[in-house]
């Protein structure tokens, strides 16, 4: 099939070299100009595992190609995937305006049949809107359908490849049948449902997760107060074949840009609707202390942290990708500065978009230069290069695991003060 792609953001990018490896010919869309002649020549402009690689080979079997003209995008296209970002507002809400601009240029361009895919993360009921809004410039037959992503950052290709389950929401059988044909080559469950609930099943699947990492937090202060070991403890809920261990790791807390901004989305939808988003609330609550905690930790080791020098081991919001959108990591960096330390820093990725964000901090090549003169060492991203680091090198014996990677009694053991979160 003939699809094009809308943004080159993770999402789309991702999704654009997927349908290719599936065997569609696919042509994707930015505005960015520079960007998109990198990507004809196969540079890959974000660190995502097996991503560089389908690039370079779609671009020679010609399945996959790149454009920053919409109406040469478009053209032909039985499916077109808006991936386009929704940055939130201060209220929360998600900000629309690149999606309505995408609309607007479809709008103007689009003369044949086509399904106009939402794949961006949108509040329910944004479809009904696209679908009012472009019936306003389109003088062709077309349909819009949902066809929400459940990508994790480091293993997004595998997660496209390879899903749980692929969720669409349409309202007629023809654009049904067209996104059933799409994900043909995919062996996995679909969902087939109306444009409201694919919506939903987003939304509501994230804050899910990030209400179980903040549960686990949350029970973790509790183990921190009373002698027992967050790890066994959430072994032993995780058990349950009802809750799963999934995502129920106490640490720094949840970050990136998916689950801070999916629900913040969710709470203004919930607030809209005039539903009781307190749960949600208390979940962000929970996630935004989680920074404080480790802060408070560093000044409990120090005392007053004006002046100290700590190494943050990790800048990217999880490992195994370059991002530092609202990273735990990044944020405590500065929550750290606001009380006067001096950072140094360092990670295998991340480091080039650390400095586009934060300032005043030393970036060293490794976690043993990172800890030279330090008073302190923070572990806030869990690098595979972090957790087989030759601790013996480090001369620093104040050690926070802001994500429960090392054995406290090993630790203690090689002369450690060793602080993790929920453990002794």
């Amino acid at each position: 099939m003939k699809i094009a792609v809308i943004g080159t953001g993770y999402v789309g990018l991702t999704t654009g070299a997927c349908l290719a490896e599936l065997g569609h010919k696919v042509t994707c869309n930015d505005i960015d100009e520079a960007k998109i002649a990198k990507l004809k020549n196969g540079v890959c402009p974000i660190f995502e595992a097996g991503l560089p690689e389908l690039l370079v080979k779609h671009l020679k079997t010609g399945n996959l190609s790149f454009s920053t003209s919409i109406q040469e995008t478009i053209k032909d296209a039985q499916a077109i995937f808006i991936c386009v970002g929704t940055p939130p507002k201060k209220d929360g809400s998600p900000d629309l305006s690149f999606m309505e601009q995408v609309i607007k240029d479809i709008g103007a361009t689009l003369k044949h049949y086509a399904v106009i895919v939402e794949k961006s993360t949108v509040p329910v009921q944004t479809a009904q809107w696209m679908k009012s809004l472009l019936s306003k410039y389109l003088k062709t037959e077309f349909d819009v359908a949902v066809n929400p992503e459940f990508l994790r950052e480091g293993t997004s290709v595998h997660d496209f490849l390879h899903p749980d389950r692929i969720v669409i929401g349409t309202e007629t059988e023809k654009a049904a049948k067209i996104m059933s044909e799409i994900y043909a080559p995919i062996k996995a469950p679909i969902i087939h449902t109306n444009l409201n609930s694919a919506e939903l099943i987003k939304h509501a699947s994230n804050s899910f997760l990030s209400m179980k990492i903040s549960f686990a937090n949350m029970v973790a202060q509790l183990c921190e107060k009373t002698d027992a070991d967050i790890k066994t403890v959430m072994d032993g809920v995780g058990m349950d074949k009802r809750i799963g261990r999934d995502f129920l790791n106490a640490g720094l807390g949840y970050g990136g840009f998916c689950f801070p901004k999916d629900v913040d989305a969710f709470i203004s939808v919930l607030e809209k609707h005039k539903v009781d988003a307190s749960l949600l609330n208390a979940v962000r609550n929970i996630n935004e202390y989680q920074r404080k905690h480790v802060r408070d930790i560093a000044k409990e080791l120090l005392g007053s942290l004006k002046g100290k020098t700590i190494a943050v081991l990790g800048l990217a919001f999880k490992p195994n990708t370059d991002d530092v959108r609202l990273s735990p990591a990044c944020m405590l960096i500065e929550d750290l500065q606001k009380e006067g330390a001096k950072v140094r820093s360092c990670d295998p990725q991340a480091v080039e978009n650390a400095k586009k964000i934060l300032k005043d901090v030393t970036y060293c090549k490794d976690a043993y230069e990172t800890a030279e003169g330090a008073e302190l060492v923070i572990l806030a991203t869990e690098w595979s290069d972090f957790k087989t680091m030759d601790l013996k090198k480090l001369k620093v014996k104040k050690f926070i695991d802001a994500r429960n990677v090392f054995d406290p009694g090993k630790m203690r053991k090689l002369g450690f003060d060793y602080r993790s979160i929920g453990r002794k």
